[in-house]
């Protein structure tokens, strides 16, 4: 698990069929052979590393479902180490499974903001709400606005300096992943029977529903 908090810009330096080579000064310091770590959001295991550098397991798969199938030596991408049990959460529980890329649709500044619309993919609707946390190549974010299909998030300060989504452009492609807390509840309440009951123990002590939900004020 990450915490969306980006611990470092990282340079491309080579891409092939299995494996990502990617340059980095400073997430070494505790780094070994089998660790986790999200590059631009997606979690991979490191197979090898120095000093200057460390190498990723990566699949075609993975390669052909994120942004990393776009990347080129040079490019740069978003680090960060998993989270330590223990320590303080500045974000928002990060698995490192993408659920799909999107598109940068604009950028606007206004004051010491940036901010960033784009496009909600396809499924993901539901699990994107205003003021709810998304994941956008790793970072950790807040959903400031929703309108038509899309939203947009604001960039201030070390988020905006010390990431890469300030420096993508109109037209490129980001990972996206959704909110884990709101996925389990998506999933949970798409399992209705036909009374709309989602969830009865054996004792009959409880049932989750809509209206249930409703009911303890948990309304949109």
């Amino acid at each position: 698990m990450f915490t969306g908090l980006i611990e470092e810009v990282g340079t491309v330096l080579s891409v092939k069929r299995n494996s990502l080579e990617i340059a980095c000064k400073e997430i070494q310091d505790d780094l070994s052979i089998g660790d986790s770590v999200a590059v631009n959001g997606v979690c991979l295991t490191v197979t090898a590393f120095s000093t200057r550098f460390f190498k990723a397991e990566v699949m075609p798969v993975t390669l052909g479902a994120t942004n990393l199938g776009l990347l080129k030596p040079g490019s740069s991408v978003n680090l960060e180490r998993a989270m330590m049990l223990g320590s303080r959460l500045g974000g928002h529980l990060v698995a490192g499974h993408i659920d799909s890329t999107a598109v940068i649709l604009g950028k606007e500044d206004i004051g010491e903001a940036l901010l960033v619309s784009i496009g909600i993919p396809k499924g993901c609707d539901p699990l994107i709400i205003r003021k709810g946390s998304v994941a956008i190549d790793g970072i950790s974010l807040t959903v400031a606005e929703i309108e038509m299909e899309r939203f947009t998030v604001s960039l201030v300060g070390h988020s905006r300096r010390s990431t890469t989504l300030a420096r993508r452009n109109v037209g490129d492609l980001v990972n996206i992943e959704c909110d884990q807390m709101g996925k389990y509840v998506q999933n949970i309440l798409l399992k209705t029977n036909g009374d709309n009951t989602v969830l009865q123990d054996k004792q009959n002590h409880g049932v989750m529903s809509f209206g249930y939900l409703m009911e303890q004020g948990f309304t949109t």
